[in-house]
Parts: C-alpha cells; sequence; structure tokens
C-alpha cells in the first residue's frame, strides 16, 4: 500500500497557451492554443493515472512568469519538475527557459528537472527520473 509520502509529485511548467506565437517556425506546424490545452489535459491525467499528484503552472512568456514559478514553488515540495516544450524550444525564448531553470533549481533543489517535447510525453519525462527512486 502507498502511503502519502510515497506519492511522486511533480509540477508542470508551461508557457500559456493563449500566448504563443503559433507563426514561429520552430513550433510544430498545426498547433494551436485549443490543441496545447488538450495535450495538457492528456499530459496531466497522465500523470494521476500514475498515482502522482501534479500542479499545472502555466505562464506567460514575460519576466512576471518567474514569480509565478517561485509561488508555486513555495506552496510545495516536488519530486520532479517538468518544463514544457514550448518554453524549451523556440530560440526566442532562451530567456524565459533560463528564468524558469533557475527559479526550479532555487526554489526547488531537491526536485529533478526534467523536459517534455509534447503536453502529452510530461509524464514520460517526469517518469525518467523516478526511476530508481521508489
Amino acid at each position: 500500500m502507498t502511503s502519502p509520502t510515497d506519492i511522486k509529485r511533480v509540477l508542470f511548467i508551461g508557457q500559456l497557451p493563449e500566448t504563443v506565437d503559433f507563426s514561429d517556425p520552430a513550433l510544430p506546424p498545426g498547433f494551436d492554443a485549443a490543441k496545447i490545452h488538450a495535450g495538457i489535459a492528456i499530459g496531466m491525467q497522465q500523470m494521476a493515472d500514475r498515482g502522482w499528484a501534479a500542479d499545472l503552472c502555466l505562464v506567460p512568456p514575460d519576466a512576471s512568469a518567474t514569480d509565478a514559478v517561485k509561488q508555486r514553488l513555495a506552496g510545495a515540495t516536488y519530486d520532479a519538475v517538468v518544463i514544457g516544450g514550448g518554453i524549451r524550444i523556440p530560440p526566442k525564448s532562451l530567456m524565459l527557459f533560463e528564468r524558469m531553470v533557475n527559479a526550479v533549481h532555487q526554489g526547488a533543489p531537491s526536485a529533478a528537472i526534467a523536459f517534455n517535447t509534447t503536453p502529452q510525453d510530461t509524464a514520460d519525462a517526469a517518469a525518467r527520473w523516478f526511476e530508481g527512486l521508489t
């Protein structure tokens, strides 16, 4: 039987889909905010199906994102933090990506940091770091 302390906690950080520049050639063609929200829902459900407590933190692509992540990290202890591809992939998001990595490093120094490629593989990204931790 799993005790509450055995439950893995995951924070999924992604860019607020309505703020994504879908004309950016670095992003897969055909993406839109609705598809991203649907993918996020799938990823969150996959984590719940694995018995994990998963939280979602969607941020705008500006300086306020750091504060939002810091607030979320201050409210809970996470075993893993997954930073979404929408923050990591577009070259113009480099500064946002660096701010997110540093905010996680400072706010959750014991959490594994993982990266997904799509919202649907968020659970797999976190799972890579849970192997051997059970």
